[in-house]
């Protein structure tokens, strides 16, 4: 057995010899660059509230300045969540003539506030929640009032006398239901 170990060992380095350059040859030395890895920060959004989508929408600047006149800005974009139902510009073009003008008044901020109030339901509704017309649930409004939200024999989604034109707009705390008319509640 040694004399196979010692035989391997020695053609080996013949091996290596005859494989090895007559000639030394000279190199530069590698040069080395230092990689520093940055952390990749990942850019998370900054959560889309009910008032951030009504702000970057143009159809709901109507609704935006009521909301900033009333003072709810801040609490609708709170935890929530809410289930919003956002009257359009044209739902408020629609009102009878003086009516938002004179809502938007400093002194009938309590009365701006208790109607814009009204469109709003504590938690998330989605369309897909919504009760049939014949089923005649009431749903209690932020203003304590009860709204009539269903959806009719032939399919349209309402609240009140409203129509829900857009349903489902997702927000960070809570959800849009757009309306083609103002919700005024009765007194």
């Amino acid at each position: 057995m040694k004399f196979k170990l010692f035989a391997v060992a020695a053609v080996s380095a013949f091996a290596l010899a005859a494989c090895s350059p007559a000639e030394t040859v000279t190199t530069e030395p590698a040069v080395v660059e230092e990689v520093v890895a940055e952390p990749v920060v990942e850019e998370t959004p900054a959560p889309t509230t009910v008032v951030d989508i009504a702000v970057g929408n143009p159809d709901f600047s109507t609704l935006v300045a009521a909301i900033q006149a009333a003072g709810l800005a801040e609490t609708l974009s709170g935890p929530g969540p809410f289930t919003v139902f956002a009257p359009t510009n044209a739902a408020f073009a629609a009102l009878p003539v003086g009516t938002l003008d004179s809502l938007l008044l400093p002194e009938n901020k309590e009365q701006l506030a208790k109607i814009l109030t009204y469109h709003v339901v504590s938690g998330k509704v989605m369309a897909a929640d919504l009760p049939a017309a014949d089923a005649a649930v009431a749903t209690t409004t932020v203003a304590g009032l009860d709204l009539s939200v269903r959806v009719e024999a032939d399919g349209t989604a309402k609240a009140n006398e409203a129509t829900i034109t857009t349903a489902d707009i997702e927000a960070s705390n809570g959800v849009i239901h757009v309306i083609d008319t103002v919700l005024l509640p009765k007194e």
